[in-house]
């Protein structure tokens, strides 16, 4: 079979197998997730095309207007027509419906830094949708824990009770670490935002191409300064991945205490009947299969990054397609994967109901205020750090062994404990008195970024500020691509 006259180094076709395996599932995917990029950048070279005369100016909107009449269903992947590349589709395409020859249209051109600037576009749009889907995630975060500054729980330490926090404190620590990535995204999204189109092949090109007007024209802060650069690095790709799969590790952690505390063990938490599942066998059984579903998808954000690292280690640095194609295979997989554990962990967040009772039963349980105890043997009574620790201890294992519970002040108890180790306490009643009281607990701490109700209104108070800068951010990179691609319309006549 003898292929179109695009190349003459080659004159058959590409197989069926090569086309059905690899090419055919290529263009298709390209058509659907980078077709309107591709339009866009022709468009750009048609305009700098016209600027530096190669193109006549009178064809110049003629070209722009065929651009805008393709669409994913007006191409297809021919092995004859077009070796089942978007690329050259786009060429044919145009040639078939402008009714002259344009001799001076993709000179000095190549599809390099073409499939480069598509693919970096889409990445770019990708990371920016994510970063959108975060910052939803992270204004629910923030409401759900505003309803929860003065309920108290019991915060754990190895698997271990430990002091009294409340929801509020731990969902405000879920919505400091979506700020943290919510920076870190659009710093990357600043950092990859630089356009590889005017790269050509490898070494630059021929023609004097504006390249910093062409980055502008599509919305990017600036021109990569560097040819080889600008096609042979996917470090874009990998930076994205990257921050997804920290941000999955993290989520994973937040999600484990979900998974805990929704246990019959625990009991702190539950979710409504429409995010619950039941057991086929146990019918006492209420499960959360959906906390299980979010922490197992985290897991594929980190398989995603490495299948990205792998795929580019030990190529070569200049274009090729295991880079540009295969290694990025599963790009958009990370970034719908990252959109769904992020809408999921949304929606069981906007939903959870915290047992108030069961919490404060466990706090009143346990000898969360032992830390409490040992500071105020020291500040109150003088008697020194570790020897208060010591003491707190011994009572608190004395006074589990009579079967008292915390609230059971035993000063008799505490005394007898201090002067085993030499000291003489003057309030031994209302140091356990403070020291066991949970809500007066919670209250006792004083830094901020505590547990303290008013410490965590405060950084709630602070977040709600960064979380409104980070939109406007968002919407400011959105709105600069959107008006770009806008103007080049606008640029053609059209």
């Amino acid at each position: 079979m003898t292929v179109a006259p695009i190349s003459g180094r080659i004159s058959a076709a590409p197989s069926e197998l090569l086309h059905d395996e690899i090419l055919a599932p290529q263009f298709r995917y390209e058509a659907e997730h980078l077709l309107p990029w591709y339009i866009a950048i022709e468009k750009v070279l048609a305009l700098e095309y016209g600027r530096m005369g190669t193109v006549p100016a009178e064809l110049v909107s003629r070209i722009g207007r065929v651009l805008s009449g393709v669409t994913a269903e007006r191409i297809s992947a021919s092995r004859t027509g077009n070796m089942s590349d978007i690329a050259f589709a786009l060429e044919r395409f145009l040639e078939d419906h402008l009714d002259v020859t344009v001799p001076g249209w993709h000179a000095d051109r190549s599809r390099n830094d073409l499939q480069s600037c598509a693919q970096l576009m889409f990445g770019r749009e990708q990371l920016l949708d994510t970063a959108e889907h975060l910052l939803a995630l992270a204004r629910t975060v923030h409401r759900v824990a505003g309803d929860h500054l003065d309920t108290p729980m019991p915060g754990y330490t190895h698997l271990q009770s430990a002091q009294i926090i409340t929801p509020g404190f731990y969902l405000s620590a879920v919505c400091e670490q979506a700020v943290h990535s919510m920076n870190r995204l659009l710093a990357t999204y600043d950092g990859i935002d630089r356009c590889p189109l005017g790269a050509g092949a490898m070494a630059g090109q021929e023609l004097p191409w504006d390249r910093n007007r062409m980055a502008r024209l599509l919305g990017f802060r600036e021109a990569g300064p560097h040819a080889l650069t600008a096609v042979a690095s996917r470090d874009w790709a990998l930076e994205i991945t990257a921050e997804f799969a920290l941000l999955g590790a993290a989520l994973s952690r937040f999600v484990t205490d979900l998974m805990t505390w929704g246990g019959s063990e625990y009991g702190f938490i539950e979710l409504p009947d429409e995010l619950s599942g039941i057991s086929a066998a146990m019918p006492q059984k209420r499960n959360y299969p959906v906390l299980e579903r979010i922490r197992g998808r985290t897991a594929h954000l980190s398989a995603f990054h490495l299948d990205l690292v792998l795929g580019q280690r030990n190529t070569s640095y200049s274009n090729s397609v295991e880079v540009s194609k295969e290694a990025g295979t599963h790009l958009l997989a990370a970034c719908t994967t990252t959109r769904s554990v992020l809408r999921l962990l949304g929606s069981v967040l906007d939903d959870v109901r915290f047992d108030e009772a069961r919490m404060l039963r466990v706090c009143e349980r346990e000898y969360l205020g032992g830390f409490t105890l040992a500071n105020l043997l020291t500040l109150d009574e003088g008697v020194p750090w570790r020897r208060a620790q010591v003491i707190a201890g011994r009572y608190i294992v004395a006074a589990t062994a009579r079967g008292l519970a915390p609230r059971d002040v035993a000063p008799d108890l505490l005394r007898e404990t201090a002067l085993e180790a030499g000291f003489a306490l003057t309030d031994p009643g209302g140091a356990l008195t403070a020291a066991f009281d949970v809500r007066a607990n919670l209250r006792r701490k004083t830094s901020s970024g505590s547990a303290h109700p008013g410490a965590v209104r405060e950084l709630l108070a602070g977040q709600a500020v960064r979380l409104d800068e980070l939109a406007t951010g968002c919407e400011q990179r959105r709105d600069r691509v959107r008006d770009a691609l806008a103007g080049i319309d606008q640029r053609l006549g059209l």
